[in-house]
């Protein structure tokens, strides 16, 4: 039942991994990060995967363990900051659940990325040492690129300016609602 699934997407350290496990809890479903899902099935962390295999072979593991995770029922599925990019992902996504996209300014999304070297879009800036400006811009090139796929989730959530506990407060009623318009 397409109600059933919630899928959590939004820019890398949007809080996905964060909100995920919390929103399941309250929600009394299953929590899967798929990042950490694939990491597992592969034996290897995201970073070595690009390093090794290269996007493309990432793209066809994220989407067969999309496919398997999209069968269970009742789960929180955080996903990886690019996964919708994908079209054969988003369609796989809008036809078994609902899409939540957690909206993040660029400059917190560089406050949580600065330091972070398991990142692969952004390990080279973390190690290089390179500027605010550099990072920003970075940012706001592949948050203009990954908008419009963003965008086409059910429901948007700005977690900017709140707690985390009002944030996954707000998601779980805002979906409680979309399940009840949907029975």
């Amino acid at each position: 039942m397409k109600e059933k699934r919630i899928y959590l997407t939004g820019f890398m350290t949007s809080g996905k991994s964060t909100i995920g496990p919390i929103l399941a809890n309250v929600l009394g479903m299953e929590f899967f990060d798929l990042d950490k899902v694939i990491e597992e099935k592969e034996g290897n962390t995201i970073v070595e995967i690009f390093e090794k295999k290269g996007e493309a072979y990432f793209r066809e593991i994220e989407l067969s363990t999309l496919k398997v995770l999209s069968e269970r029922e009742c789960v929180v599925i955080s996903l990886g900051g690019g996964t919708l990019t994908e079209k054969s992902n988003l369609d796989l996504l809008r036809s078994t659940g609902k899409i939540v996209y957690l909206k993040v300014s660029p400059n917190n999304l560089y406050k949580r990325l600065k330091n972070k070297i398991d990142r692969p879009l952004f390990r080279d800036l973390v190690l290089g040492e390179r500027s605010e400006e550099d990072f920003l811009e970075k940012i706001q090139e592949l948050l203009e690129k990954r908008r419009v796929y963003y965008e086409k989730a059910d429901l948007i959530i700005d977690t900017d300016l709140q707690p985390l506990g009002k944030t996954v407060d707000k998601i779980a009623k805002r979906i409680l609602v979309m399940f009840d318009e949907k029975n």
